[in-house]
């Protein structure tokens, strides 16, 4: 296919995408509550032609594109769903959901596929091999969507899977492009210290329980200072600390809970252990209890070097060098990873933040949006990287 029929193509989708986006961000839906996201993306789906239609889960969609031609199957994912945050945005198609946005972009990924998807089945005749669209439930929740679509069968006879994700800590025109690891396994601890309370003014009669805890926090830091290689990823944050109820009074307990970031197995199977050597020994040197549970996350998302050689090649065959950043990986997680365990696979970023448009804000904040020109760029970069890697 000439890249400049593709690129026409794509253009006269742009308008139909940004609807599309729109409308999923107006009727946002929580994980594993998608019910009308995944209605929306079916019915739109049959309109197109040329797909094989189905619903791997009660909340996800996949069709098929089965080619003219023999070859190997790629898989393209979109995650769907929202997040429990009250919008603070005033554009019109603002959240009609109380408590519940799009703020993470997941509404742009929908919207992309679908345009994908419609490009494609126009062009079957031209393809080698089978497309499937993945339109994913539940990424921001554990245990996620994407292992419950591999295990409905999902990904059965692929070949490889890429996936992408609007981004708006980088600027429009820009793709995001990362060798081998990607985003990291994000992990999850709960902590309860468990002292004695009593009189603040009256400390000696008590087993201070936000002391001990504070002490804990401190020392957890250790892991990441002195207990691991230096050139290892890893990220311990406590991001909840809840203890006490009024001036005078030492609780008798606190809780604790945060998250866990890296990419080495043995050194993320090793943490809860350096984790719990740490709290046991503080816990105990003061004379208090606790209970300390740790919950393993997604796996990391670890880019094929193959495919992503062929998105970068395509990158700069379709837009510039300018467009293409070579990007570090971060400590953020996806359950994209999920897919990779069955077939090689790239996940890459579209940037879609515009300082000249006030489009700064944050990922999961209240007035997160995105740059609608940033869609163009997922369909044109999906489409072209399609017969890029089936040819």
């Amino acid at each position: 296919m000439q890249t400049i029929s593709l690129n026409s193509l794509v253009a006269q989708t742009k308008e139909e995408v940004i609807k599309w986006r729109r409308h999923f961000h107006q009727y946002p839906e929580l994980s594993f509550h998608e019910e009308k996201t995944a209605q929306y993306v079916y019915d739109t789906l049959q309109t197109f032609g040329n797909l094989e239609i189905s619903r791997p889960t009660k909340t996800s969609v996949m069709a098929r594109l089965i080619g003219s031609q023999p070859g190997k199957v790629l898989a393209i994912r979109a995650d769907m769903d929202a997040l429990p945050i009250e919008e603070e945005n005033t554009f019109e198609f603002v959240s009609t959901n109380p408590g519940v946005m799009h703020a993470c972009g997941h509404d742009g990924h929908t919207a992309m596929l679908l345009g994908t998807a419609k490009i494609l089945t126009s062009l079957k005749d031209k393809i080698k091999g089978e497309v499937r669209f993945l339109f994913q439930h539940a990424e921001e929740l554990y245990p996620g969507g994407a292992e419950e679509m591999v295990q409905a069968g999902v990904m059965d006879g692929v070949d490889m899977v890429i996936g992408a994700h609007l981004w708006a800590p980088m600027k429009l025109g820009t793709i995001g492009v990362a060798y081998g690891p990607m985003m990291a396994a994000p992990d999850t601890f709960y902590l309860t210290v468990k002292g004695k309370g009593g009189h603040a003014a009256l400390p000696h009669d008590t087993i201070d329980s936000i002391a001990i805890a504070s002490q804990v926090v401190t020392n957890l830091q250790h892991i990441v200072s002195r207990n691991t290689d230096p050139l290892d990823n890893l990220v311990v944050s406590v991001t909840k600390f809840i203890g006490g109820t009024t001036h005078n009074v030492i609780p008798g307990s606190v809780e604790i809970c945060g998250t866990v970031r890296s990419f080495n197995a043995d050194l993320r199977k090793s943490v809860p252990d350096l984790m719990e050597r740490i709290i046991k020994g503080i816990t105990e040197a003061h004379g208090a209890q606790y209970k300390f549970d740790y919950e393993f996350g997604y796996r990391p998302v670890i880019n094929d070097e193959q495919i992503t050689k062929a998105i970068e090649e395509t990158i700069l065959e379709v837009f510039d060098e300018k467009t293409l950043d070579l990007m570090k990986p971060n400590m953020g997680g996806e359950d994209f990873s999920a897919f990779q365990q069955k077939a090689p696979g790239t996940f890459f970023y579209v940037g879609a933040g515009n300082e000249e448009k006030d489009i700064t804000y944050p990922h999961h904040h209240a007035r997160f949006t995105i740059d609608e020109d940033a869609l163009e760029i997922g369909v044109n970069l999906f489409v072209h990287a399609t017969f890029k890697l089936l040819d």
